[in-house]
């Protein structure tokens, strides 16, 4: 939640949080492996993804303008609302099918917590004609690979396989779509399984809990509060009758998107689409009522005790999403500001903070300049010996204020900005990350054809519009902080492997 800009992307690693290095962001996601379904934190010191760009490109290296654009996409929407949209790339026979719904753990209501991402497990336990298990076995027999992914904004499942074997997995994937079978039997194993997954991925992992509970704190009506995975509580009351609601309220046509790229012609998809998903009935939604934060009157704290060698710190400000394409600037300079400041090696968090003051052992920024959801703008850092989180804390907050008074070098943001365009357009040279960009940007509430465009609007943001978001949304009232303080670590303690049957791993 990969693109040019950041989408709350998943990989191949719990979930998206639309950060800039968390994965979920950007277009980047690489997608590879999209996210699996626990949130994660952007850990201090991880690889990003582009526009949190650890890259070491340079100027010389950046493609020309007139490289930029992704090619005109087929898109056409059949008769039951299911919009399909088709990206030809002929470079090698392969071809990615990717469903998209728009449904995530934001649309989830108090008390069933977690259902997106279980629904999303119980989608390969079978259909009435094709038995538990044998969906993933039969992409396997094709050569393909497949997975599935959940994310505070969209629930998604992908192939990547031959493109002589698009029409078989299109089957597949429309049967699953009204025909899954959801027994209390199988539900009954597949909620273990989920959580046990919270307990690895979320409980026993120290920064995990410190970003749910930054999530928790920053936000009191935004949907963004819960955790994709669910809190314990409600996983440990659900039913399958809460899955089977779930799957009947969002799983239909006119609340999905089909994105396939690869060696495929527009025409050929749409048409295996009409004798698949073009079959499947619509049925009308729930309403989506909106969820909308109220002001925030002052700092707000929280402290997590758990196992862990070092301690941490995590900062949250509440900054604007983008909005609309065109009117918006704020949006473009919060991400170049994220970039300025956690860019790669030379961004002014490690060079500063980390290398200077020698404060921090790790540090980070992240934005998501495009979800559903409301934003946070997040600062984290881990203390170096002999050093305190209070002190990265003021650290971290002082490299914002030291851009809010002194501004960016055009110099700098000129390289920053040729490292973020770069990153961008390389990434699609695969085919995944085009089709995770596509959906992405679609299930967000833009279109594939603001792709471009967002790298245009990139490119023409001054050093001042840089500085006068950071003058302007960084103070007290907007700011969450999470701390952890360190337990000790029980003797012997070692990560376990995640549970049998898990599928994101």
């Amino acid at each position: 939640m990969p693109l040019s800009i950041r989408l709350p992307f998943p990989t191949p690693r719990p979930i998206t949080l639309a950060l800039r290095r968390v994965a979920l962001p950007c277009i980047a996601l690489l997608c590879v492996a999209l996210l699996g379904a626990c949130a994660q934190p952007p850990l201090a010191g991880e690889s990003r993804e582009p526009g949190a760009l650890r890259v070491a490109a340079d100027a010389s290296a950046a493609p020309a303008a007139g490289r930029a654009g992704i090619p005109d996409v087929f898109e056409r929407t059949l008769p039951n609302g299911m919009k399909v949209i088709v990206r030809e790339d002929r470079r090698a026979p392969t071809v990615v099918h990717l469903v998209l719904y728009r449904a995530g753990s934001m649309d989830e209501v108090s008390g069933r917590t977690g259902v997106a991402h279980v629904l999303e497990h119980m989608m390969f336990k079978g259909t009435k004609t094709v038995p538990q298990s044998e969906f993933s076995r039969r992409v396997a027999a094709l050569g393909g690979r497949e997975n599935a992914f959940t994310s505070r904004d969209y629930t998604g499942y992908f192939q990547q396989l031959g493109s002589s074997h698009l029409a078989e997995v299109m089957s597949l994937e429309a049967d699953r779509m009204s025909n899954l079978v959801l027994t209390a039997e199988e539900f009954d194993k597949e909620i273990k399984v989920v959580m046990e997954e919270r307990r690895l991925r979320t409980e026993d992992r120290a920064q995990s809990l410190v970003y749910e509970q930054l999530m928790a704190a920053a936000w009191k009506a935004a949907p963004y509060r819960v955790p994709v995975i669910g809190w314990m509580n409600d996983l440990e009351s659900m039913r399958v009758g809460d899955a089977a609601a779930w799957y009947r309220d969002w799983y239909t046509p006119s609340n999905a998107i089909l994105v396939v790229a690869g060696d495929v012609s527009g025409e050929e998809v749409y048409r295996l689409a009409g004798r698949t998903y073009g079959r499947i009935d619509a049925r009308a939604l729930p309403a989506r009522k909106p969820q909308l934060e109220p002001p925030q009157r002052g700092l707000r704290r929280a402290w997590v005790k758990a196992p862990a060698e070092n301690p941490y710190v995590m900062l949250g400000f509440k900054v604007p999403r983008l909005a609309d394409v065109e009117r918006d600037i704020e949006p473009y300079a919060l991400e170049l500001l994220a970039a300025v400041l956690d860019a790669d090696e030379n961004g002014r968090l490690t060079r500063n903070v980390v290398r200077g003051s020698r404060v921090a052992n790790r540090v980070g920024a992240g934005y998501g300049l495009v979800a559903r959801g409301p934003a946070l703008f997040v600062l984290d850092g881990t203390p170096a010996e002999g050093r305190s989180s209070d002190e990265v804390e003021q650290a971290l907050r002082a490299e914002i204020a030291l851009i809010a008074r002194d501004g960016v070098r055009d110099d700098e943001l000129r390289r920053i900005k040729t490292q973020y365009v770069a990153a961008q357009i390389y990434k699609r040279d695969s085919v995944m990350a085009q089709a995770m960009e596509i959906g992405g940007l679609e299930v967000a509430g833009f279109s594939h054809r603001d792709a471009d465009r967002i790298l245009e609007r990139i490119r023409a943001v001054s050093a001042a519009e840089v500085q006068a978001v950071a003058s302007k949304y960084f103070g007290d009232d907007a700011l969450t902080v999470v701390t952890l303080l360190p337990q000790p670590i029980a003797n012997g303690a070692v990560r376990k492997p995640p549970p049998a049957g898990a599928r994101h791993q």
